[in-house]
């Protein structure tokens, strides 16, 4: 009887812990988080105009990358703001997630859906190819979405309240992923017709690789989305305490070179950053074989001896 009762009281104070945690909730770093679930939400709206022009310059397709853009950046400071104010909460972080899904999962893939759609089908292709292709961007799509919400589930099971903890991920983090595929549209509707307005041909190469090998690139993303390759904490590892005077002025001289050729340098950044995890993994993958094949051939010397030399 003890036990049952001890039990019970135990269910009755959960209950309560949780009636508390949703009766209080943080303000700002949640309005913060809404703001990056309604950019991913407005950059789907967004893509599903086509290659309209938006607000003069702006191509649809290229403005819902932007906005994919803007939801990192909201998804940067709600948690930022979360910590500095002391006001993290299990509530912040489900919020988070939900948020990314629309932002980093759906947005990214329904956006290179369409483009892929707009570009590749209904430019007279066979009806029978054109059925296949359809399906199998829709199927890459798919992939990218369900991956990037078992990401997203992994980290929350996996994730330490430390901050300390945070200075590498499991896996290509799902913002990472996104800017991965909205850079490359970017790239796409901007740079391309600049190239082909001061009449380069090299314009017409750059279009089609972009064009045929995004859907590989999603899946690719996917993949690497839920796999156990470890990455890099860019802010805790380069932001985070005190650093020399001179690393200010190479971020600087950094941001401004970004603000200038904003195009390349998000393809440059985001892809490049999303292959430097699989590089270094490869790398120590092949730095163990390696030193495993030596501690072999130190324990058996006969290892190493040439099978031809027995021969003769």
């Amino acid at each position: 009887m003890p036990k049952v009762r001890t039990q019970a009281a135990k269910r009755s104070l959960l209950r309560n812990v949780r009636r508390q945690r949703l009766n209080y909730i943080t303000v700002l770093p949640s309005l913060i988080t809404i703001i990056n679930g309604l950019s991913g939400f407005t950059a789907i709206v967004l893509a599903s105009k086509g290659s309209a022009h938006v607000l003069g310059q702006f191509t649809a397709f290229a403005l819902a990358g932007y906005m994919v853009l803007i939801a990192m950046i909201a998804d940067i400071l709600d948690g930022r703001v979360a910590r500095i104010s002391r006001n993290t909460s299990s509530f912040g972080g489900q919020l988070d997630s939900l948020c990314d899904i629309i932002s980093f999962g759906v947005a990214p893939a329904f956006i290179t859906l369409k483009v892929l759609e707009h570009y590749l089908l209904g430019t007279g292709l066979n009806p029978v190819l054109e059925t296949y292709l359809q399906r199998f961007f829709w199927l890459a799509s798919a992939a990218y979405v369900s991956c990037a919400a078992i990401r997203l589930a992994r980290f929350n099971v996996e994730n330490e309240e430390d901050e300390s903890a945070h200075m590498s991920f499991i896996g290509l983090p799902s913002p990472a992923a996104a800017g991965v595929l909205v850079s490359l549209v970017i790239f796409h509707q901007e740079t391309i017709p600049e190239l082909a307005d001061k009449g380069t041909a090299f314009y017409k190469i750059l279009d089609y690789v972009i064009i045929y090998t995004l859907p590989f690139i999603i899946i690719g993303t996917a993949l690497l989305m839920v796999s156990r390759i470890r990455y890099s904490h860019v802010l805790n590892q380069y932001f985070k305490g005190k650093k020399p005077f001179a690393y200010l002025l190479s971020c600087l001289l950094i941001l401004s070179l970004i603000i200038w050729v904003r195009q390349p340098a998000l393809v440059v950044g985001f892809c490049g950053f999303a292959i430097s995890g699989f590089a270094r993994w490869v790398f120590r993958r092949l730095k163990q074989s390696t030193s495993s094949a030596n501690e072999a051939i130190e324990e058996n010397p006969q290892l190493a001896s040439n099978p031809d030399d027995k021969n003769a």
